[in-house]
């Protein structure tokens, strides 16, 4: 086991600051000590977020993994789209010539003509030259994706190009609650966010991320509620019981987030696991050999931990220092005795 404040420190040294913003991506399988697992993925995401990096959670209690199309779901409706859309919006004005003082002034095209004295479409214009340079062509996202953000950076002008439905609705699409792909017939996107196109997605949302100036994406993944078999009468919120399926098809999407590990940049995914994960032959790592064969360590040092493992266990600092005391105790109390 390695110590959990020290695994802490060196994930935040290799992997936060240095690996994951050069454009690295990485999937740890982390078991933190019992009763620390909160803390743990806290401790983490803090970390994440001072070395300027964007975090999301996803618990399995609370919400479905079973489907790569739902951990974007769940990823989406943490992201501040809207943000992110003035925030790069913000960058194509200043590239097009029309930088904007600070955070806190208007955006919209009809401020920025009259500050600079020009006329709107020609702003217009120039700005979207920008964004089609900066989005539209940059083909390390997919098509559908980067016409809803084209389309939500526009809508930050105000110009009329967007309409605040139209915006609405790409914002549901993303979180996967539009009811009526119809909708966003006149942005150009015809299909719904599914199995087939998700980790593409997901992929695009990386780039966008570090696009809009963060070093990169941490996503936490808890999936210690698939080894729940049945919910307890005396728990008011048992939360999402999983059948034996389910848990198959969420370890094949982990194995595809592994596997297609060349097409992301800036990312990480911490997937939080429990004891019985690695115990259960049933519903834990060993009922999936395909994922089992991508992060099992089979030829190990007996004497020393490897932090770069995929598969890491943790131990809780203060029980070590509790045991080196109480060693320390017992030792002085024997020498005293032998005096």
């Amino acid at each position: 086991m390695i110590d959990s404040d020290k695994y802490l420190e060196f994930f935040s040294q290799e992997y936060l600051t240095s690996y994951i913003p050069r454009g690295g991506t990485t999937t740890k399988f982390v078991l933190p000590p019992s009763g620390e697992e909160a803390n743990f993925v806290d401790a983490i995401c803090s970390q994440a977020q001072s070395s300027g990096h964007l975090v999301a959670r996803i618990d399995s209690a609370t919400s479905k993994v079973q489907m790569i199309e739902q951990i974007f779901f769940g990823i989406a409706r943490q992201i501040d789209w809207q943000k992110l859309a003035n925030s790069f919006t913000r960058i194509a004005a200043h590239s097009a010539g029309y930088p904007v003082p600070n955070d806190d002034q208007d955006l919209s095209l009809a401020m920025l003509a009259f500050s600079y004295g020009a006329d709107e479409r020609e702003v217009k214009r120039d700005i979207n030259i920008v964004l089609q340079q900066r989005i539209f062509k940059d083909y390390s996202m997919v098509g559908e994706f980067r016409i809803a953000m084209m389309r939500l950076c526009q809508y930050e002008l105000k110009s009329g190009q967007v309409t605040e439905l139209e915006r609405d609705s790409i914002i549901a699409w993303l979180e996967g609650s539009l009811r009526q792909i119809s909708l966003l017939k006149s942005a150009l996107i015809f299909r719904k966010i599914s199995r087939s196109n998700a980790r593409a997605m997901l992929f695009s949302l990386s780039r966008w991320i570090v696009a809009n100036g963060y070093e990169g994406f941490l996503l936490t993944l808890d999936i210690r509620q698939f080894q729940k078999l049945r919910k307890e009468p005396d728990i008011e919120s048992p939360g999402i019981i999983y059948s034996r399926n389910a848990v198959m098809d969420a370890y094949e999407s982990l194995r595809q987030l592994i596997d297609n590990a060349d097409e992301f940049s800036n990312f990480a995914t911490i997937v939080v696991i429990s004891p019985e994960f690695l115990s259960d032959d049933s519903r834990g790592l060993s009922a999936y050999q395909a994922l089992k064969l991508r992060i099992y360590d089979e030829v190990r040092d007996k004497n020393r931990d490897n932090p770069y493992s995929s598969l890491i266990s943790l131990s809780s600092s203060t029980a070590e220092e509790l045991s080196q005391d109480l060693l320390d105790g017992n030792l002085a109390t024997l020498k005293e005795v032998s005096h």
